[in-house]
């Protein structure tokens, strides 16, 4: 099932890399850095890091959220171990003051 989705995606990057050949530039201006390299591998490059970075970006926002739900299981195990402790007490009948 995944295959049929990934296929016609692959198809498309290989073929957007091999219609983009030619050679373009990238420099970082007060560095004097420069890259030169398909234009291709340049658009890829940067969708992949952008892909990245989102999901980083994803993962720390969602610590807050994992964190509480880690709570939350926790006073849910300790509520049902105590339910279960008192379900396991004899039952007493309160029926009102003992008679002496």
């Amino acid at each position: 099932m995944r295959l049929l989705i990934l296929a016609p995606f692959l198809l498309l990057l290989v073929l957007f890399a091999l219609s983009n050949t030619g050679e373009a530039r990238l420099g970082l201006w007060p560095t004097g850095w420069l890259l030169q390299a398909p234009l291709s591998l340049i658009v890829l490059g940067a969708m992949a890091l952008a892909f990245l970075l989102g999901g980083v970006l994803v993962w720390v926002a969602e610590l807050g959220q994992r964190r509480r739900a880690r709570r939350a299981e926790q006073a849910v195990r300790r509520l049902e171990a105590e339910l279960r402790d008192l379900r396991s007490r004899p039952q007493q009948a309160s029926l009102g003051p003992p008679v002496t």
